[in-house]
């Protein structure tokens, strides 16, 4: 059978995602952002350009795959090392599109506080993973007393790789995710809950970047970590890359496969960290931020996306014991906030591209989700002059 010139392009992605399918979970290959000259906005990096750059936030990993049939996993995120339950911190939940199954969402909305660990999974298997999380904690010293807890999990749907309605995270995985936790590095792509996720038809994942503000400005660190998986049409640095990409809809229907979500729905998680001293309402207006970030990135936000974002505060003055009668309440306030502002939507859109560069191609349950190719994006980029040289 010819090819025509039209179909060609897409014939040679398919042949290097079939090629790439062996060893799809296997990072090294793959660059981040900042690896091929794609800096968004002005502000540094921490030293791991990763959420971890928070003192003391850490992020472990649990990936299930099993041959096409299961893609999927578990990601946690802690704000520091002491017991959460007992030092609580600050958080605030903003919802940009509420179609999900964010569990925990109303007592951190009522309270002001994060009293668990951080998790994100795929969609049917939040319920697994929130009990798992509820055991783990109830096991930990010092909490034999304890008659209430609230996890909060988070989800999007990896359906489409992944065999969702088998539900297979459970006990084995968020623990591993908790024992492997990193303070340092964060592995990103199709990992943990990025393991099946698909943004604007390419492989999604786990992304993460951070800021650090100048000392003017209080010095301090935001760190943003992402499980993207939504549609939309991809923009980087500004460029209407979309235009000029090949398309993976048209990859997929020449390929004879169910084409991947593109620009329908979808959803993203998106947790934001600081060790700025923040209240619940300082927190609330960092994480609208962090949809303009996701905003940047070409997303739509359409009707059955589920577009969350969780932000905490590390800072100890501000950490709280549920014991007390008076809470610590210490905040950033007015104009100071502006800078933290601007470090949250730079860092959420940096962790969002990074989740795209970062993820290999995946053959997962009902198709194939192909890494997002770096050469046409680079000449895409390089013809608006909007990549570091």
């Amino acid at each position: 059978m010819k090819l025509t010139s039209a179909l060609l392009p897409f014939a040679l992605l398919l042949c290097a995602a079939g090629a790439s399918a062996a060893t799809s979970h296997d990072h090294q290959e793959r660059p981040r952002a900042r690896d091929v000259g794609i800096v968004i906005g002005t502000l540094p990096t921490g030293p791991n350009n990763a959420i971890t750059d928070v003192e003391g936030v850490g992020v472990g990993h649990a990936t299930l795959v099993r041959g096409r049939e299961l893609n999927t996993g578990v990601t946690a995120i802690v704000p520091h090392r002491g017991n959460l339950y007992r030092e609580r911190v600050p958080a605030a939940i903003v919802v940009g599109n509420g179609f999900g199954k964010l569990l925990g969402v109303t007592q951190v909305q009522e309270l002001g506080e994060l009293e668990t660990p951080i998790l994100l999974t795929g969609t049917l298997s939040v319920w697994n993973a929130a009990d798992a999380l509820a055991g783990w904690l109830l096991a930990q010293p010092g909490m034999e007393q304890v008659r209430s807890i609230n996890p909060v999990v988070g989800e999007t749907n990896d359906g489409y790789l992944s065999d969702i309605r088998a539900r297979p995270i459970g006990k084995a995985q968020v623990e591993q995710a908790l024992a492997t936790l990193s303070y340092g590095a964060v592995e990103e792509g199709a990992v943990g809950a990025g393991t099946g996720t698909v943004a604007f038809g390419w492989k999604g994942g786990i992304g993460t970047s951070s800021r650090r503000l100048p000392e003017a400005d209080g010095g301090w660190t935001v760190g943003v970590l992402v499980q993207s998986n939504y549609g939309g049409h991809l923009t980087v640095a500004g460029v209407p890359v979309w235009k000029s990409l090949p398309s993976p809809e048209a990859l997929a229907l020449h390929s004879r496969q169910e084409p991947p979500p593109w620009r329908g729905d979808g959803s993203i998680m998106i947790v934001v960290a600081t060790d700025a001293p923040l209240d619940a309402s300082a927190l609330r207006r960092v994480a609208n931020r962090a949809l303009t970030g996701l905003a940047r990135t070409g997303s739509d936000m359409s009707n059955g996306s589920g577009d969350y974002v969780i932000a905490f505060s590390t800072a100890k003055q501000n950490r709280r014991d549920p014991r007390a009668a008076v809470q610590p309440g210490a905040s950033v306030g007015g104009e100071a906030l502006t800078p933290l502002f601007e470090a949250t939507a730079e860092a959420t859109e940096e962790a969002i591209l990074n989740s795209l560069l970062r993820a290999r191609t995946v053959q997962g349950h009902r198709g194939t989700a192909p890494a997002l190719p770096l050469e046409p994006l680079l000449e895409a980029l390089d013809a608006a002059g909007a990549r570091a040289r």
